[in-house]
């Protein structure tokens, strides 16, 4: 549904406009980002616009520098708003705590139409009312009793100087309306609730208000949330009603839980996006694990990218069931995604530069050769591991150490392991003219047991531990066929040739 608005600003904009709307009062998490990149593939596949607004109206949660992580966020993931509170744009300021004017002025207009009502109900009056009912084991839920004061009541009150706040009257009757993923629905929400707050003493609005208001203003055409507002659905469908505006398009999107079916919670450390990016991983594999748990595409495939989720996704595929999160998996996506990188030409030189700084950082203090930094070694281990790492930082753990230490061996230490030292490092680097086409672990492998045999008395356990050594300068780690395809043969030479000649 195209829509073409200029109500702000003399803005004219087209095509579908969707809104990410996160609260500071934490930093984003994997169930946000869910919802923010099914609202941006959604905008992309049909060159709509997505905005980021932050529902800061909560002040008493706000988290110091959350809003600004969030939006840092967003575009670490490479999905970045086209408007928002540090972007900018024709329908700001967005974030909804500099837009309290506009919401006072809403709610007196539903005042002045009946739609809307001061209510003067005290903290302590209300508290009463919810120990009540839960003494009578129901909900609770307001009275609706200063709906009835007449005006001349409210003025006395006014007149008082009593505390007061804005409710909306919920009317009996709701239309039902297509919700995009969940079909026609409807809740008769002055049958189970009372009279919505809907603008607090303090000036701030409720999130019922401030969204109605904000999406209309801002020219949001659909709105893609959490299903946790499906049932609010119809109490903001009655606040458009009130207003005389025409609402967007709803689609709520199911909830993103544990593989084991629990909720996801912002208390597990382990769902926040920078810690992700702490630990190395790729945007592009967690926005592709929540998207494969999930649904909204023809199938489940690995591996897709950002285009491809853009290009494949069909709002009318999104289910109603749970998607349920493995991140025990998220190692595989990321392997999978980071062999992409280094295929890809371009992304490769970042990894270089990354790796070439992790190096450093992991192994400046250990006498580093200088040579182990260059461009076209670092490229040479990263294009002979793709494919067996899950994390950049896997290639200077230890196990990898050999890879930017350059081994201090002598050869009287590899003469205290076998006498034939010179016979095995010719043996080895003839064995190195091999093209370095047929450079596998497992042919590698044949050829050492091959060379072993072609000596007088070495055993081939210790003809390993002379090469580890030499190779290394440690006794343990991975196996010496492995260490050999990793280093590539001018490596192995170099390191064969200076054990010898010291």
């Amino acid at each position: 549904m195209a829509r073409v608005l200029g109500e702000l600003c003399g803005a004219v904009v087209s095509g579908p406009r969707v809104r990410f709307g996160p609260s500071p009062t934490g930093f984003l998490h994997l169930g946000g980002l869910r919802t923010a990149l099914y609202n941006y593939i959604f905008a992309k596949q049909q060159q709509g616009t997505f905005v980021l607004r932050v529902e800061d109206t909560d002040q008493s949660r706000v988290v110091p520098g959350a809003a600004e992580s969030i939006e840092d966020m967003l575009h670490w993931a490479g999905i970045p708003p086209d408007e928002s509170p540090r972007r900018g744009g024709a329908f700001g300021p967005y974030q909804q705590s500099l837009r309290l004017e506009l919401y006072r002025a809403a709610s007196e207009v539903l005042l002045d139409r009946g739609a809307a009502y001061r209510c003067f109900c005290t903290p302590q009056r209300l508290e009463l009312l919810r120990k009540e009912a839960l003494r009578n084991q129901q909900t609770p839920r307001y009275d609706n009793r200063c709906r009835h004061l007449t005006p001349k009541e409210v003025a006395e009150k006014l007149a008082q100087g009593l505390d007061w706040v804005v409710r909306f009257r919920l009317e009996r009757g709701v239309e039902p309306f297509q919700d995009l993923v969940y079909g026609w629905n409807k809740h008769e929400v002055a049958e189970v609730e009372g009279d919505p707050v809907i603008l607090k003493g303090d000036g701030f609005p409720t999130y019922h208000l401030a969204n109605v208001v904000d999406d209309h203003h801002m020219g949001i055409s659909h709105v893609l949330r959490g299903t946790e507002w499906l049932t609010s659905t119809s109490k903001h469908l009655l606040l458009y009603k009130a207003f005389g505006w025409e609402p967007p398009q709803f689609g709520h999107l199911p909830l993103l839980l544990n593989k084991d079916g629990s909720k996801l919670s912002k208390r597990q450390g382990d769902i926040f996006l920078e810690r992700f990016a702490q630990e190395g991983y790729l945007p592009e594999a967690l926005l592709d694990m929540i998207t494969n748990c999930g649904s909204g595409f023809a199938g489940k495939q690995m591996g897709r990218t950002l285009e491809e989720l853009i290009s494949q996704f069909e709002i009318g595929r999104i289910t109603t069931h749970s998607a349920l999160l493995d991140l025990e998996k998220l190692p595989e996506f990321n392997r999978m995604h980071l062999t992409h990188h280094i295929e890809d030409e371009g992304l490769r030189q970042k990894l270089i530069r990354e790796l070439q700084l992790l190096v450093e950082h992991v192994y400046g203090d250990q006498q580093l050769d200088k040579e182990v930094l260059e461009k076209e070694y670092v490229e040479q281990v990263l294009l002979l591991r793709k494919g067996h790492i899950s994390h950049l930082k896997d290639l200077v753990s230890g196990s990898y150490s050999y890879l930017w230490v350059r081994p201090s061996v002598s050869r009287e230490q590899l003469q205290t392991i076998s006498a034939e030292v010179d016979e095995i490092g010719k043996l080895v680097l003839g064995l190195m003219t091999k093209p370095a086409a047929v450079w596998t672990i497992e042919e590698l492998n044949k050829d050492l047991r091959n060379l072993q045999k072609q000596t007088r008395e070495t055993k081939y356990s210790s003809m390993m531990k002379l090469l580890r050594l030499a190779l290394s300068g440690q006794q343990h780690g991975p196996s010496v066929a492995e260490m050999m395809v990793t280093l590539g043969p001018r490596e192995v030479c170099g390191r064969i040739r200076k054990a010898l000649s010291s």
